[in-house]
């Protein structure tokens, strides 16, 4: 997993934390095995158990995600979900939807989630807020399209959260398109005075996001 922390403190505050469901650490496994090197992308036990308490002390009834991949966050997040609770996800690539939907179908929480295939921002077009939450974690060239959606339709009290924000620290020197498009988002987020922001340096950078 991507982090920003020395080894040994990553590894001292993941066994201070909740341990994962072991359905989570199964697709963990899985994904581990399917994707090889792009495994990376998961959230991790840290920021998915950071998700979940968000949702849950949001008491979110909406939750909406950009980026699925194999369905980590989703589950993590539609756990603190209430029964009749809902959660809306968003990817484009059908192997990682496939794996996704093989551990919602086994999961007591997979019933709240609703994968929408195909490219994000068409689907943001469709979609009626308020959500509760906001989950941006995809292509990075498009984080600002996303933040302004995602802004749009969010609940008044509700929080958005966005992975990779830090890009392994090349953020202070982008050399790559994906660095500098979140070089550029959270420059635009700095220069937002509709929201408060705060990054976090818990795995990849996580920044989170709520209007003024």
């Amino acid at each position: 997993m991507l982090t920003l922390v020395p080894e040994e403190i990553d590894n001292y505050a993941a066994a201070h934390s909740t341990p994962l469901p072991a359905l989570l650490e199964e697709l963990v496994t899985v994904t581990r095995e399917k994707t090889g090197e792009r495994a990376q992308m998961l959230s991790g036990q840290l920021e998915g158990t950071l998700l979940h308490l968000l949702a849950a002390s949001l008491g979110a009834q909406r939750i909406l995600e950009i980026g699925t991949f194999t369905g980590f966050s989703a589950l993590m997040m539609a756990a603190a979900l209430p029964e009749d609770g809902k959660l809306i996800t968003c990817e484009i690539n059908p192997k990682a939807i496939s794996i996704a939907r093989s551990f919602f179908q086994r999961s007591p929480h997979g019933r709240k989630i609703e994968v929408r295939e195909g490219p994000a921002l068409e689907t943001l077009k469709g979609l009626e807020g308020p959500f509760d939450l906001v989950f941006i974690d995809a292509d990075k060239e498009n984080y600002i399209a996303y933040y302004e959606a995602a802004l749009s339709l969010l609940a008044p009290n509700g929080l958005i959260a966005v992975d990779n924000v830090l890009w392994s620290g090349r953020v202070l020197n982008p050399e790559d398109d994906s660095g500098r498009a979140i070089a550029a988002f959270n420059e635009h987020v700095r220069r937002d005075p509709r929201v408060t922001q705060v990054i976090l340096t818990i795995r990849d950078g996580v920044m989170l996001i709520r209007r003024t």
